[in-house]
């Protein structure tokens, strides 16, 4: 996974809100190996080959439960 220190300068390009690794059952929702879920959990970001794809193209929209 990522490294704790690059994963607080990380943000949403959308939003600017934080980002978290997602959890392992919303990998599984989302059929990702790993991916970054913004603060809200409304959006994820894939992470693919170790580089998050931290741009608007790639959100990954999530239910608001």
């Amino acid at each position: 996974m990522l490294d704790a220190h690059l994963l607080t300068l990380l943000c949403c390009p959308v939003t600017r809100q934080p980002l978290r690794p997602a959890t392992p059952e919303e990998l599984t929702r989302l059929g990702l190996d790993a991916a970054l879920v913004r603060e809200d959990a409304r959006a994820a970001y894939p992470i693919r080959d170790g580089i998050p794809l931290l741009v608007a193209e790639e959100l990954i929209p999530l239910s608001s439960n």
